[in-house]
């Protein structure tokens, strides 16, 4: 572990790597919605593929429930703690949000109007989680004192 004054690259490494696969595949799903070609031929892949995020994202919850960069950011500066529980907080809201996302494309209308509500109803997630990540990576910055370049 690195001193209390540094950042631990490992750490740091490890947050970057984990929010440039979740943004590349959020951005791939953005792409899949934007396409309404062929609608029922992809449904499901996409609905493979949110499942894929939604497993993702319940991993790297729990990773951060349960220790982590977030712990050791709380380790590094103790004021940081309402912070971080108020980012653990929206975990199962995000989750839930995902949820019902599929739920509604697997209730089987795909429809040229379900498929753009869908669309939007997940341009809605991706801005809530990228919102999500940027409180997250406030958090991480502050308590490594390590600006991520992530902004």
């Amino acid at each position: 572990m690195a001193s209390i004054d540094r950042s631990d690259p490992v750490i740091l490494g490890h947050v970057l790597a984990e929010h440039r696969d979740l943004f590349n595949r959020m951005q791939s799903l953005k792409t899949a919605f934007a396409d309404r070609r062929r609608i029922n031929d992809r449904r499901a892949t996409i609905l493979e593929a949110l499942g894929d995020l939604r497993e993702h994202l319940r991993t790297h919850f729990e990773l951060e429930e349960h220790g982590g960069f977030m712990e050791e950011s709380i380790a590094r500066m103790p004021r940081l703690a309402p912070a971080v529980a108020a980012v653990m907080r929206e975990h199962p809201a995000l989750l839930a949000e995902l949820d019902a996302l599929v739920a509604r494309l697997s209730a089987g209308d795909v429809s040229a109007e379900a498929w753009v509500r869908a669309g939007r109803e997940f341009e809605r997630f991706s801005a809530t989680m990228r919102e999500h990540e940027r409180s997250e990576n406030a958090v991480v910055q502050q308590g490594y004192n390590e600006d991520l370049g992530l902004d």
